[in-house]
């Protein structure tokens, strides 16, 4: 246990009386917290605002955007432009289908003319054309 020189008693240690003064001059804990509480939701409610202002700025923000977007503009016969190209894939996809069966057939044809061992450059020009076709069709499905 330490003892000071000058008061002869553990520094650590308060006489009642002077534990009741230090308090008086100093505010409770209780009101500190509460003057922190107070600035805190003054604090928060300002924050709070200023995101509410911020939150409608970027609603109409998002309001212009969704304007712009393709799925909402309409041609000038009225219909949407999303069900236009929609319309025009699928009818680009059955046009490649078509396709792709004519060659599916010639390369059938093609594969009894030749020999097991031989094989022509039409018929892997014909085949490259299938993937090409395959990848077109896969691309506009995939949209």
């Amino acid at each position: 246990m330490a003892v000071s020189k000058r008061t002869g008693r553990d520094p650590r240690r308060q006489t009642i009386e002077e534990h009741q003064q230090s308090r008086m001059a100093r505010p409770s804990r209780a009101c500190a917290t509460q003057a922190q509480r107070r600035g805190f939701l003054r604090s928060g409610l300002g924050a709070i605002i200023a995101g509410v202002a911020i939150a409608g700025n970027s609603l109409e923000t998002a309001a212009q955007v969704r304007d712009d977007d393709p799925a909402t503009k309409r041609l000038p016969d009225g219909r949407l432009q999303s069900d236009a190209i929609l319309k025009a894939d699928y009818e680009q996809n059955v046009k490649d289908a078509r396709e792709l069966t004519t060659l599916a057939k010639s390369i059938e044809l093609d594969f009894d003319k030749n020999d097991q061992n031989v094989l022509s450059l039409a018929l892997l020009r014909k085949l490259d054309d299938m993937e090409k076709i395959t990848r077109r069709i896969r691309g506009r499905v995939r949209r």
